[in-house]
């Protein structure tokens, strides 16, 4: 099973919110989820973004694959770079 971290589209019409989930490579965009890992709300004046860096960093070490757009969000918010010094000391 590929597992990859992307969006969720949540809110209503023209409001969009997305959460930051693992999920199953075949699945839909709005499918179901493994497991919520954030949240990021892109109408808020800084595009706020919470994400569980623990659980973030996990997924990410047993080989999940970010999608385009959560791999900005983690490198906006040092997660990214956190993960690639981890990498670099193995």
């Amino acid at each position: 099973m590929a597992v990859h971290l992307r969006l969720s589209r949540m809110g209503r019409h023209k409001r969009p919110f997305y959460r930051v989930v693992a999920v199953d490579s075949r699945k839909r965009r709005d499918g179901r989820c493994i497991e919520i890992l954030g949240t990021h709300d892109p109408l808020k004046e800084s595009a706020l973004t919470e994400l569980k860096t623990e659980r973030v960093l996990d997924w990410l070490q047993k080989g999940a694959q970010p999608s385009v757009t959560v791999r900005a969000l983690l490198r906006r918010s040092g997660i990214w770079k956190t993960f690639e010094d981890s990498r670099k000391k193995s």
